[in-house]
């Protein structure tokens, strides 16, 4: 099925990512910028925070507010507040290594990765930070991870190679463990280059594509089922949310472009909407 996304939210970002729908909201960052955005689309309103370092990703926390993926390593955000602390540090050794992308599973556990910030070095690494302490997860090093996107039954875990244009998929073990990889996707140059990943309420997994001008749903066993085209050309992440939870909400990215590109894609960097057949599953609050 072949649709095209709509224009919703002027934003500009450098490199939107992370979205999320928390508490009727759409929750999303824009990286380069170090700033952390909340929209409503109720009342279009729109509120931004900056933060101390680079931000990859925000959760909602169980203990209220959220966790922020910041290069250092997470932390936790106060919204009413502004406030940032320090939860756990991540790779002193690696400078140039910053927090990139992340996903919260059933038992609360925060699953997320790092990347190379020149984009160069196979330095990045999956993580899980469960109960105040951080692990390395069992996959493979790689320049840029993203995702992982988990499967509503917490079953699988979907990684994804960014410039290795893959995605792997790890059955999650009963004690949190991953297993050894299985292939799951392999794409072209055509494609682009599969950035965000989330699973849907049937295990379908959405992925944005940099530099490919569209997101696309697979199903479990890796069939394209939807293509979403987009006037830009950098969809970075997919978010699932409204009443109904059946609205994807899309974030984009203005870096890499050209002048001349910027100019023919004005809304490049902006969020983007559309609607679906199959629900997101809700976003689960972090235990830290």
């Amino acid at each position: 099925m072949a649709m095209n996304a709509e224009h919703l939210l002027t934003v500009g970002a450098t490199l939107a990512e992370g979205p999320i729908w928390v508490d009727d909201a759409l929750w999303f960052v824009d990286i380069k910028q170090q700033r952390i955005y909340r929209y409503d689309p109720a009342t279009d309103t729109r509120d931004d925070w900056a933060a101390p370092e680079m931000v990859g990703w925000v959760v909602p926390a169980e203990r209220g507010g959220f966790v922020a993926g910041l290069q250092s390593g997470p932390h936790h955000f106060d919204p009413k507040t502004g406030a940032f602390e320090r939860l756990a540090e991540i790779e002193p050794h690696l400078p140039a290594n910053r927090l990139n992308d992340a996903a919260v599973d059933g038992q609360g556990r925060i699953w997320f990765g790092t990347m190379d910030n020149d984009e160069s070095a196979d330095s990045g690494q999956l993580y899980r930070f469960e109960n105040g302490a951080v692990s390395e997860a069992e996959a493979d090093k790689v320049c840029i991870t993203n995702g992982p996107a988990i499967a509503p039954d917490d079953s699988v875990l979907y990684h994804v190679d960014t410039l290795g244009k893959t995605i792997v998929a790890h059955a999650i073990n009963a004690d949190g463990t991953l297993a050894p990889a299985r292939p799951f996707l392999t794409f072209g140059d055509e494609h682009g280059h599969p950035d965000g990943a989330i699973c849907d309420a049937e295990g379908g997994v959405w992925v944005g594509f940099f530099g490919g001008s569209a997101a696309r749903r697979f199903s479990p066993d890796g069939t394209m089922t939807h293509e979403v085209r987009f006037p830009v050309s950098n969809i970075t992440k997919v978010a699932l949310g409204g009443p109904d939870g059946r609205t994807a909400y899309a974030t984009t990215a203005r870096q890499g472009l050209s002048p001349e590109q910027l100019a023919e894609q004005p809304q490049a960097g902006d969020i983007f909407t559309f609607r679906v057949d199959t629900p997101g599953k809700p976003v689960l609050r972090a235990k830290v």
